[in-house]
């Protein structure tokens, strides 16, 4: 099969080599899927940049998410059949070297979800880990219905889906953003109230919309950078569901103060949840995905020749949506 991978970390167009390797098999409880699509993560970027980690392997398909047909069943599997739509997330991940980077990859069927007709499989593989985490980071610890609920970041991947997952879960929906453009996405995503975070003060907003009381539940992109704003704004008895941390990785937690509010501190990583809790989202999403269209935005899509280039425009932190690499091309 053709494929992308790397043997060292470093800059993608330094490490990314593209050609043929052997074509994986489905084994006992695995589906081998075709891939159409490939979505590119933050996270995919990071392992092959060194900036995340070690090499874990000697050699590293990259890129987690994606869609295709399934074309192989291995022994044991019993929820899907040959030429089934699918999207999968954690290709590359929990003792995986090989992701989404090819035309084809083999993987245990229950990180595999059906792939409704309606979509593409360049809108499935925006699906994955960005679907995923914003559904644990909402729902891990119970229904956000008749919640105030703030998204930080409401444009980006995981945001946006957090934002239209908490309206369907039946929220109210704050979310921040740092631009006009981004403030539109997110008010398309279903936002009862954006705030640009660059030049309006978030905390008087987020006040002013629940009446003094605070927000119920954040899902927030970067704890450490947000904290100090974070806590001005919280309820009693209330939840932050962490997903990263980037603004500063080694935050001091300011325990005394969550204490006095009761609040929950969720940190998250989605190859780490339970199977159950996982499942429960595939289920979830699933039913989300069935009731009207939703918004699934592609920042960009290239060729798998071109999957340096795909690595380089996620790094570039201005996109708007995720960015795909086309599998068939």
């Amino acid at each position: 099969m053709r494929a992308v991978w790397y043997e060292q970390t470093g800059p993608a167009v330094d490490v990314l080599t593209y050609g043929e390797m052997a074509t994986p098999v489905a084994g006992p409880g695995e589906v081998r899927i075709r891939l159409e699509a490939s979505g590119v993560n933050p996270a995919d970027v990071g392992r092959r940049s060194g900036s995340y980690r070690a090499m874990e392997y000697p050699r590293v398909i990259p890129n987690s998410d994606g869609a295709g047909l399934i074309d192989q069943v291995g022994d044991g599997v019993t929820r899907f059949k040959r030429g089934d739509r699918v999207w999968l997330f954690n290709g590359q991940r929990n003792g995986r070297a090989f992701g989404t980077a090819a035309e084809y990859i083999a993987l245990a069927e229950q990180l595999v979800t059906p792939l409704p007709d309606h979509l593409s499989f360049a809108e499935g593989a925006t699906l994955g880990i960005p679907a995923m985490t914003a559904w644990c980071s909402l729902f891990a610890d119970g229904p956000v219905v008749g919640k105030t609920v703030l998204v930080t970041g409401g444009a980006g991947a995981v945001g946006h889906y957090a934002v239209q997952l908490a309206k369907w879960g039946g929220a109210q929906v704050i979310t921040t953003v740092s631009s006009a453009m981004k403030g539109e996405q997110a008010r398309r995503a279903g936002a009862d109230l954006v705030v640009n975070y660059k030049d309006e003060d978030v905390v008087a907003k987020a006040m002013a919309f629940t009446g003094g009381r605070g927000v119920d539940h954040v899902v927030d992109v970067d704890f450490g950078g947000n904290i100090a704003t974070t806590l001005k704004l919280m309820a009693l008895n209330s939840t932050i569901a962490v997903y990263a941390t980037n603004g500063n990785r080694a935050p001091v937690v300011p325990m005394r103060e969550l204490m006095e509010k009761c609040i929950n501190l969720r940190a998250l990583v989605l190859f780490a949840l339970p199977p159950a809790l996982l499942a429960a989202a595939q289920a979830d999403i699933s039913k989300w995905l069935a009731v009207v269209p939703r918004l699934h935005t592609i920042a960009a899509q290239f060729a798998l020749s071109d999957t340096a280039q795909a690595h380089l425009a996620v790094e570039k932190g201005d996109k708007l949506g995720t960015v795909i690499v086309d599998c068939a091309k």
